[in-house]
């Protein structure tokens, strides 16, 4: 479900004891050397052409179509701190490459947390909370929704926002990443 590597496949022990609210997490790779670098380059060195390489990496992963996409949204003063949305800049690439809607305006972060990448891991799903928002009159009954963001870790973030949406009546909700982080021990 969070796409953790296992040894033998199947669904990690966090997962069957708390399962997130998305059912499913297609990750492109690992978040490790060297592709930390490029993600970084991404979104703090405003490399945005990298963007067009891994949303497309991305996309050569999926098998399964969802009704449309939705981008992890950024609270507007990191927005304004950054100038783009690196998810945003994935999702619209890969809603292109795959021929999907993208939700571009259904959802947006309320609450100007800190960066989960600051945090413990134990920490992350309380710091989520209530973090989002979804747009008035956005109809997702019955739809299946993939959202896009660049790194996964701990899934909290994801987490929280698909749990709104399956309040609001979507069907099921998957977590497309470009990356997952490796959870070492002692960080759960």
């Amino acid at each position: 479900m969070c796409a953790a590597p296992l040894p033998s496949g199947g669904v990690c022990g966090r997962c069957l004891q708390h399962p997130p609210a998305y059912t499913r997490t297609i990750a492109a790779f690992r978040y490790e050397f060297p592709l930390d670098g490029l993600i970084k380059a991404l979104k703090f060195d405003e490399q945005l052409i990298l963007a067009n390489f891994l949303a497309d990496t991305l996309a050569a992963r999926i098998s399964s179509r969802p009704d449309c996409l939705l981008a992890l949204p950024l609270h507007p003063a990191r927005l304004r701190e950054r100038g783009f949305n690196q998810s945003q800049l994935l999702a619209s690439r890969i809603a292109a490459v795959l021929q999907l809607p993208s939700l571009t305006a259904a959802a947006s972060r309320v609450r100007d947390t800190p960066p989960q990448s600051t945090l413990p891991w134990r920490s992350r799903s309380s710091n989520m909370r209530k973090a989002f928002a979804l747009s008035p009159g956005l109809d997702v009954r019955d739809k299946h929704i993939a959202i896009v963001d660049d790194v996964m870790t701990s899934g909290a973030s994801i987490d929280a926002l698909a749990q709104l949406l399956l309040d609001a009546g979507a069907r099921q909700v998957s977590a497309w990443v470009v990356a997952r982080t490796v959870p070492h021990r002692g960080k759960t």
